[in-house]
């Protein structure tokens, strides 16, 4: 399955990608898979997407936790929480 991904704000940064499209293998299903397989890549992209850091994640544009399902031709996207002022 292919899937679509966006990088934003401070996550853009440290990876240094904004966006890349992937094939993920079969067992990943969720957001959170997503998460969890791109952080096998390991170095910054393990310290960047860890398990307990705040990360926010959206699926098609919308918000939504780790057990959001994907589909193929999706679009995740990660981001740091936003503080307004």
């Amino acid at each position: 399955m292919k899937v679509e991904l966006r990088f934003f704000a401070s996550v853009r940064e440290a990876l240094g990608v904004a966006n890349e499209t992937v094939s993920v293998p079969d067992t990943v299903v969720n957001v959170g898979d997503v998460r969890a397989w791109l952080r096998m890549r390991g170095g910054v992209w393990a310290e960047t997407l860890a398990e307990g850091r705040a990360l926010r994640m959206a699926c098609n544009h919308v918000m939504t936790n780790a057990s959001q399902r994907i589909t193929d031709g999706c679009e995740v996207a990660f981001f740091p929480p936003v503080t307004g002022g």
